[in-house]
């Protein structure tokens, strides 16, 4: 496995591996890595000759500095996870790498965009953009891999490939789970075991609720987890939204659309840490 924290290394040896036809998979992240992200890898490695993971804490996307701080940096750690899982390149730059100068452009694809996270994290899904498309034109990828966890940002980074007429397949992978069916993520690090347990109730309570479905309107479906979820101490819904999981628009009947899924947002702990989840109902 080769590290790289220089763009114009890493093309270089990109160079040579395009020249041999080398098929190339890329699975963006940003550190912390966990087994969600190993499962990414593995498929990547399934479906390329070779796999890229790029280990960067993307500053643009966060809005919250104080975010940005207390995200975990497991650098070395996240080396011993991407060799077991046999990745081939790492490429781990610094902000000054990626940003030599600041990146002024701006994306919006409405409403994919400006809804839910668009809503809560103003500027995130544009710094999402902006260091995905760099990343997308440092590598030049064949097959790109996200986790479905991340719903809306899939769904954004698919509008980004459009409008940028990139020539990249966006591949969803599954949401891993901890035993408890809580959706891994690297913030979960950020949880004590206790509220590692109490967040277990958010996909609890979610799967309950595909159960109600028939016999409960959306808006009553979507109130009804918002109570439930509320009422354990120490979770606090910031924004549950029920809509169609290609647009994001908001459905209000179950006959909207014939693909519907749910997105929430979830703060948990005494240090509230943000955690995100969905759950499919079509």
């Amino acid at each position: 496995m080769k590290i790289f924290d220089n763009i114009v290394d890493l093309q270089n040896e990109l160079f040579y591996l395009r020249k041999a036809n080398k098929k190339i998979g890329l699975v963006p992240t940003m550190g912390a890595l966990h087994q969600g992200h190993a499962s990414l890898v593995k498929q990547c490695v399934a479906d390329n000759d070779i796999t890229i993971v790029s280990v960067f804490l993307n500053p643009t996307q966060f809005n919250d500095p104080k975010d940005l701080e207390r995200y975990p940096r497991t650098f070395e750690e996240d080396c011993k996870i991407l060799n077991e899982v046999e990745a081939d390149i790492v490429f781990a730059p610094t902000p000054k790498e990626m940003y030599p100068t600041p990146d002024n452009r701006h994306f919006e694809f409405p409403p994919t965009s400006t809804v839910m996270e668009g809503v809560k994290r103003p500027g995130h899904f544009n710094g999402v953009c902006q260091v995905v498309s760099r990343l997308f034109y440092i590598t030049k990828p064949h097959n790109a891999y996200f986790g479905e966890k991340d719903w809306q940002q899939i769904c954004v980074i698919k509008q980004l490939v459009k409008y940028l007429n990139l020539d990249i397949n966006i591949i969803e992978c599954p949401i891993i789970r901890e035993e408890s069916g809580l959706a891994m993520s690297s913030r979960n690090a950020l949880l004590t075991s206790e509220e590692r347990a109490i967040a277990a109730n958010i996909y609890r309570i979610l799967k309950e609720s595909v159960t109600k479905k028939d016999s409960l309107s959306v808006g009553e479906l979507q109130q009804e987890v918002i109570n439930s979820i509320n009422a354990i101490d120490q979770l606090e819904v910031e924004y549950f939204e029920i809509v169609d999981g290609n647009t994001l628009e908001t459905v209000h009947s179950w006959n909207d659309s014939p693909y519907i899924v749910g997105c929430i947002t979830v703060y948990c702990g005494a240090t509230p840490i943000r955690l995100i989840d969905h759950i499919k109902y079509k």
